[in-house]
Parts: structure tokens; sequence; C-alpha cells
């Protein structure tokens, strides 16, 4: 049997990116694909509650290595509990963030390392990398006004503001840079024309 494909949505609050997300899954289900989804952090007990306290703004105390040790343990428990079994049976799996966001929040906007925050992505996943991710690239200012269109209530990481999100669009950059399976989508088309371009990468991925 072959391994499914491991495909991952990456970008700043408000690119798009669960749009994507979904249009790609309703994609996957009327071509009858065999896949899952899941989401980081969270898809499973334990990470459900290491989200709830990542996200939780009452926890504005918690301190940049805090969280990016929090971020692991959740993926951690994913990777084995969830996505690895998974690809073994062959299953496609879509996740919505994974250790990309790790590298840009937490390892470049964060500025605890890059090098450091692969190190430790490589460790909670013993070396499972996505086959294919698709970053939503749009500039900050086009975010955040269609966060406040919408009216979406800001969670702790999303209150850290503009300069903040700045720093993780350039964090993702650096990672496109640095890993050919990055694929960067210019968010600012329509959605169904960013959705043809992510329809063409995983296509060719398959």
């Amino acid at each position: 049997m072959d391994r499914g494909l491991f495909i991952t949505f990456e970008g700043i609050d408000g690119c798009g990116k669960s749009t994507q997300f979904e249009m790609l899954k309703d994609y996957l289900a009327s071509n009858g694909e065999d896949f899952i989804v899941v989401r980081e952090p969270g898809g499973t007990v334990i990470g459900e509650k290491i989200r709830e306290l990542l996200l939780n703004k009452k926890n504005d105390s918690m301190k940049p290595l805090t969280e990016l040790f929090l971020f692991e343990a959740a993926r951690a428990q994913i990777t084995e509990e969830v996505i690895r079994p998974a690809l073994e049976r062959g299953t496609t799996v879509l996740c919505d963030r994974f250790f990309d966001s790790t590298y840009a929040y937490q390892g470049f906007a964060r500025k605890l390392g890059t090098d450091t925050a692969s190190t430790l992505n490589y460790l909670a996943t013993g070396g499972l990398e996505p086959d294919i991710t698709f970053f939503i690239d749009i500039p900050v200012k086009v975010a955040l006004d269609r966060r406040g269109i919408r009216g979406e209530a800001d969670d702790r990481m999303e209150a850290l503001g503009a300069s903040f999100q700045e720093d993780v669009r350039k964090g993702y950059l650096e990672a496109a840079s640095r890993y050919p399976r990055i694929r960067v989508i210019d968010g600012c088309d329509t959605p169904e024309n960013v959705f043809e371009k992510v329809k063409k990468y995983y296509e060719g991925a398959k």
C-alpha cells in the first residue's frame, strides 16, 4: 500500500488559509478520495487541552519558550496518534497548520531561532515532513482589514498586533526559500483563482 499524501496549509491570520483548506477538502470529497482533516495545535484530546492553554488571552504571561514547547508537545501527540497511522494506511492527511507555523511564529517572530525551531520540529515529528505545504501569502494590512470586516475576536496569538504579524510573514517567506515543498500562493486573488493554483499543485504532487 502506498503511503498517504501529507498536505499542510500555512499563513498569517486572515490570509484566507481556512477557506482554501475547506475548498480542497470539498474537492477531495467530491472525487471520492480517502482523507482526514486535522488541525494544529489540537486534533487529539491532549492536543485540544494544550490548544486552549496556548490561545487563551488570559495566559498573556506565557513565555516564548513555554509556548514553543507546548506547540511541540501537541505536535508530537497528533503525529503519533493520528497523522502517521493515517499516512501508513494510505490515507491523505489535510492539516490546518503544522511545523512551519512554529518556524515562522516562534523561531522567527519570537526570535527563538529558526534552527532551534527546526530541530524541535524534527524531534516532535520523528522526522515526518509534509509532502506539500501551501503558504497563502498576503500583506498584513490586507489580512487585518479582512479580519476587521468579519469582526473576528483576537485569540492570544492574533492579539500580538501588526508588527508581530509582519515578522511572522517574513518567517514564512524565509521558510519557503529554504524548503522547496512550500508553495507560495498570492492570497490577494479571488478564492476561486487561488484554489485553481492549490488544485494544480495538489494534482502535481499525487
